[in-house]
């Protein structure tokens, strides 16, 4: 009688495939991060250039920008305290407040006709460098 000869695959053989795939993964890894990290802060910056357009809009539209403690929020929906915003609308002038794309809000601050669009990188916090760094935008 012929035995049929079942084969396998060897223990080594399987190792040395896994191995491969794990290099592979790491070189994948380490080329496709760094690529989505400038993709945020490109995305971050967007947000910025187009929150600084519907502040120049607003503040044709009104005389001055809004105060720090009306925020941004006063491009979605008509802010109370002073300064009065008299000629606001009557559409808002944006639909709703992006977030940066870490999830984080944007930080406005305003100091008379000069103000300040901030994200706070990656990691939430004012400094930081590489993909942490702020991204800031201000007009002079």
């Amino acid at each position: 009688m012929n035995k049929a000869r079942q084969r396998g695959f060897t223990l080594l053989e399987i190792m040395v495939v896994v191995i491969i795939i794990g290099v592979l993964a790491v070189i994948v890894v380490q080329n496709v991060l760094p690529q989505a990290d400038k993709a945020r802060i490109t995305a971050a910056k967007a947000d910025i250039r187009t929150l600084a357009a519907a502040l120049d809009t607003y503040r044709l539209d009104n005389s001055f920008y809004p105060s720090t403690n009306q925020g941004l929020e006063a491009l979605v929906t008509q802010p109370s305290g002073t300064p009065e915003a008299r000629n606001w609308g009557p559409e808002p002038y944006m639909r709703k407040l992006p977030v940066d794309p870490w999830g984080n809000t944007y930080v406005y601050t305003n100091e008379g006709f000069v103000f300040e669009i901030v994200s706070l990188g990656a990691d939430g916090d004012e400094g930081g460098e590489g993909v942490a760094s702020d991204i800031k935008f201000s007009e002079l």
